[in-house]
């Protein structure tokens, strides 16, 4: 087998389950770390390594750094293929100090030049689609009010707001429209 059908074994062959939890977002998704560990299995049986450089670019004009990470796979006979990712570090993540930001950009770098060389496709993939609470806004469209979101509305009619408000945001079932304009 040349280097291609080997990475296309793999390619066919590949499953790593979304293991971890992003307990901010409420999804599943799956590292670089769990997709190495997917790939150890076919390591010996194919005769082949897999391994991820990376490097720091910073951009000259700008000064925008960031890492570019290429995943190798290399059969015993010398042959390779690459996938390479680029992701930007951003320096003013709040609540991050230097080393998560570019930990965190590491990791995101490594798991998608990782799922280019063996075509994982995350674009189903919550940590992919995920809008971390900043959804679209779509016009003349209204989503029903939830219950902790009615239990806001009130304190927010309580505190002097304005039904008429809540109503251009949410669409209000008879009861839940009556419980507010009873306060």
């Amino acid at each position: 087998m040349n280097i291609n059908e080997k990475l296309a074994t793999i390619q066919t062959k590949f499953k790593s389950k979304k293991s971890r939890f992003n307990s901010f977002g409420k999804y599943n998704f799956r590292s670089a770390e769990d997709i190495l560990e997917a790939t150890k299995p076919f390591l010996l049986q194919l005769g082949v390594s897999v391994v991820i450089d990376e490097q720091i670019i910073e951009l000259p004009v700008s000064g925008q750094v960031l890492i570019s990470s290429t995943a190798t796979i290399k059969d015993f006979a010398g042959e390779t293929e690459k996938a390479t990712s680029i992701v930007g570090v951003d320096l003013n993540q709040k609540g991050m100090n230097v080393p998560q930001q570019f930990g965190s950009a590491s990791s995101y770098a490594k798991k998608y030049a990782l799922g280019n060389l063996f075509l994982i496709d995350d674009t189903a993939d919550s940590d992919a689609t995920n809008d971390h609470g900043k959804k679209k806004f779509v016009p003349n469209t209204k989503s029903s009010i939830t219950a902790d979101q009615l239990a806001k509305a009130k304190d927010y009619i309580k505190a002097g707001g304005k039904i008429d408000a809540i109503k251009a945001k949410y669409a209000l079932s008879k009861e839940a429209e009556q419980e507010l304009t009873t306060l």
